[in-house]
């Protein structure tokens, strides 16, 4: 079975030659990808990824917005629909299995998602889920019109656009609701992406000169920009934002193709996926799912 990629991967990367995790589970996962570098850095993460890797962006110190907006860009020019774009931190990511997060193939979860946001008309973005929200107990396999951060799939074609300096991933969800458009975030596949400012590089040194500062610019930018959907909160020892009502308030419903034959798509598609014991197995759970899915 073909489980390659439909659209093009980007990871956006900065001062993380040597720890740009995403990248390096990518190469071992059999994933084809670009990390999007700027061009006094390019000689940093030759040392580690070849050359094929890089896409090398016009400017220096421009920030995230524009290397986000470049790939857009870029994804466009060279006919595609969507692109994907990864946060660098990413270790790896599951597929959960009968109530277990279990590592998968990172080729073969891309590719589901591809397939499931081809099928609608009115997706803007899809992607993963935390791994850190997805309980064993979880039983949806997806969500929809929900914040999409990280790792997403990005349809081209939407006249939004990043634009603030933080949270400019909640901001563009905010505009794909508001237009109508819907968005979706898996816990069939999840990942696992480090914590906010535990890496060095990116923006982690903004960040850590004044992060309380940081933090309550951050909310009351997007505040200033959603005011009937955003509040700003102090919990938790540092400023937070809340979306009303939990996005709770976005209930466009999925719109499906016409041309697709629906009926054939209700036989399940593992993608050919298969448990393997990487390490010896002691859970009893995991040993019973294991000899079931050998049979």
């Amino acid at each position: 079975m073909d489980n390659i990629p439909k659209y093009p991967i980007y990871i956006p990367s900065k001062g993380r030659a040597d720890v740009c995790f995403t990248a390096q589970f990518f190469i071992e996962d059999g994933v084809d990808f670009k990390i999007v570098v700027e061009p006094s850095q390019e000689a940093d993460y030759l040392k580690f990824f070849d050359k094929k890797y890089l896409l090398i962006l016009p400017k220096d110190n421009q920030g995230l917005i524009y290397s986000r907006l470049f790939i857009r860009q870029h994804s466009a020019k060279n006919g595609f629909q969507r692109h994907w774009q990864f946060d660098d931190n990413i270790r790896l990511i599951r597929r959960l299995q009968k109530g277990k997060r279990i590592r998968c193939n990172a080729r073969i979860a891309i590719k589901a998602i591809e397939d499931f946001t081809d099928r609608y008309e009115n997706i803007g973005i899809s992607g993963f889920n935390y791994t850190m929200f997805v309980m064993n107990d979880t039983k949806k396999p997806l969500m929809t019109n929900v914040h999409v951060y990280s790792a997403f799939l990005l349809n081209n074609s939407i006249p939004y656009k990043w634009r603030l300096q933080w949270n400019d991933d909640v901001d563009l969800c905010l505009q794909v609701l508001s237009g109508g458009l819907c968005t979706v975030s898996f816990n069939a596949f999840m990942v696992d992406k480090i914590a906010t400012m535990k890496v060095k590089g990116g923006c982690t040194t903004d960040y850590l000169d004044k992060e309380k500062d940081t933090r309550l610019k951050g909310a009351k930018l997007l505040q200033a920009n959603w005011p009937e959907m955003v509040r700003v909160k102090w919990k938790y020892g540092r400023w937070h934002f809340e979306i009303k009502n939990a996005w709770r308030d976005f209930t466009t419903p999925l719109i499906r193709r016409k041309d697709i034959d629906w009926e054939a798509l209700k036989k399940p598609n593992n993608y050919g996926m298969k448990l393997t014991e990487l390490k010896k197995v002691k859970s009893k759970s995991l040993k019973k799912m294991l000899k079931e899915d050998r049979k």
